[in-house]
């Protein structure tokens, strides 16, 4: 007719090109594992434990994503890194809980624990003391 059936039948080359196929895929695999480890390891060098808030705790809130709230400031480079004494109202989950923060503060409540970190006081002993004005010409400063 104008074609020929494909003869029934086993082939060595083809059973050599699948044990070939077999290999490559067996050391792809070992390597990929090799690779994922290696990565793990590395990675896990940079977590660290998770700190856990509970409600009521005082924290204080990153001004990174507050730039724009603090327009008034004349350089980005002299603002505090962390503002406020912001009271922990609700824990969403490990990583998101919920502030109590003052209607100024025009941010979500909801906000992740890489924002925020837990406010430590003054040791005992230790006195916080006003510096005294400085006097440049006669003038208050």
């Amino acid at each position: 007719m104008g074609f020929e059936m494909r003869k029934k039948g086993k082939y060595a080359g083809a059973k050599k090109f699948i044990e070939k196929i077999k290999e490559i895929q067996e050391e792809a695999k070992t390597a990929l594992g090799k690779a994922q480890a290696n990565m793990k390891k590395y990675a896990d060098k940079k977590r660290s434990d998770i700190e856990e808030y509970k409600v009521g705790n005082l924290v204080m809130l990153s001004t990174k994503d507050l730039k724009y709230q603090m327009i008034r400031r004349r350089t980005e480079k002299l603002t505090e890194r962390f503002v406020g004494l912001y009271k922990v109202k609700k824990i969403i989950s490990l990583n998101v809980v919920e502030l109590k923060l003052p209607s100024i503060v025009k941010i979500h409540l909801v906000v992740n624990i890489s924002r925020i970190h837990r406010y430590v006081g003054q040791v005992e002993g230790q006195k916080k003391e006003q510096l005294a004005l400085v006097i440049i010409k006669g003038e208050e400063e």
